[in-house]
């Protein structure tokens, strides 16, 4: 495969992706508690109605076809670095989070509350590197139907999130909550010390 254009570089980071998370979840805990299969729907539907608006060019109805950025090489090559950027941070926030990790909310047996890495400022910096590399994707393909999939990613992970919170909290109690305080949901927050 020859990577000449940002599109071919798009590709291969999100395969890239693919194929480490994976490999990664070859090694995770025994599950303790998992959420419901009702609750994981809740999260789950708006992720698929991003992806559609995403991938499928029959998604350019009308106004989500137009462009929000130029058509420029500087701009393309900009969510390239956008992309490969998200795609690092979630790969450092996936290597901390080590064989506590699981694509549905859990707890595991002996799960432990990681504060290393990116989880010092961010609570959920996978999300946070996934919706930076889908908006270098969206700078690339530069159509407004790429916002309002970034839009409804983050609502699904924000879901997503607080239901982990919740989970976090009913195993760490107040050691949740003092790293809850410390840090972003998404977002660095850099606590005083």
């Amino acid at each position: 495969m020859e990577f000449s254009s940002p599109q071919q570089w798009i590709h291969a980071l999100w395969v890239l992706f693919g194929f480490y998370w994976l490999v990664s979840a070859l090694k995770r805990k025994k599950t303790k508690r998992r959420e419901t299969w009702g609750q994981r729907f809740l999260y789950m539907l708006p992720l698929l109605a991003a992806a559609e608006l995403l991938v499928r060019p029959e998604a350019r109805y009308e106004w989500l076809g137009a462009r929000f950025v130029p058509l420029n090489p500087a701009v393309e090559w900009a969510g390239v670095l956008l992309t490969a950027a998200g795609v690092a941070v979630a790969f450092w926030a996936r290597w901390h989070l080590g064989a506590n990790w699981s694509g549905v909310v859990t707890l595991k047996e002996g799960h432990e509350l990681i504060r290393t890495g990116p989880y010092r400022n961010i609570r959920h910096p996978i999300y946070t590197g996934i919706l930076l590399a889908l908006f270098g994707t969206v700078v690339v393909t530069g159509e407004l139907r790429g916002l309002l999939a970034v839009a409804i990613a983050w609502l699904s992970f924000y879901w997503k999130a607080r239901r982990e919170e919740s989970f976090l909290s009913q195993e760490f109690g107040e050691k949740f909550a003092a790293h809850a305080k410390q840090t972003g949901m998404f977002l660095p927050k850099f606590a005083n010390s």
